[in-house]
């Protein structure tokens, strides 16, 4: 995607908190503020979803939950797309939350389709070579 030079005003206690995010997670100022600006247009588009830290980085999850978006779609395509089994799968959410999650996929399909597909490439061989520290504990 094309980067476009623009100019704005930002209020001093905002850019104090961009600096702390971008000290933080080891980004310039200019990637952090990319990074959150893309973040609030995607939760802008589908509302029901936030964005979290985990271990892999920022990800899309469930409003209310630890559930990432792609979690709920490699399951929703496993079930042959079945909405209502997949309602039963995740019985503990709204119809609502799983619509979110439905429609970030619909608008982001590159973006989980990619994490699906790395959550595809673990084998235990994989993570024992990965961590292994993990091999001992019957992974």
């Amino acid at each position: 995607m094309a980067s476009i030079q623009k100019s704005m005003r930002i209020p001093e206690e905002m850019v104090e908190e961009i600096q702390g995010i971008a000290l933080q997670s080891g980004k310039d100022f200019s990637a952090t503020t990319k990074e959150l600006l893309e973040e609030a247009i995607k939760m802008h588009r589908c509302p029901g979803i936030v964005f979290a830290e985990g271990v892999s980085g920022r990800r899309a999850r469930i409003a209310g939950t630890g559930i990432e978006v792609w979690e709920v779609i490699a399951n929703y395509k496993g079930l042959g797309e079945d909405l209502e089994r997949l309602n039963t799968v995740y019985h503990w959410l709204t119809e609502l939350q799983i619509r979110a999650a439905l429609a970030y996929y619909s608008a982001y399909p590159e973006e989980i389709d990619n994490l699906v597909t790395q959550n595809e490439g673990w084998t235990r061989e994989s993570t024992k070579k990965r961590y292994p520290f993990l091999a001992g504990s019957g992974v």
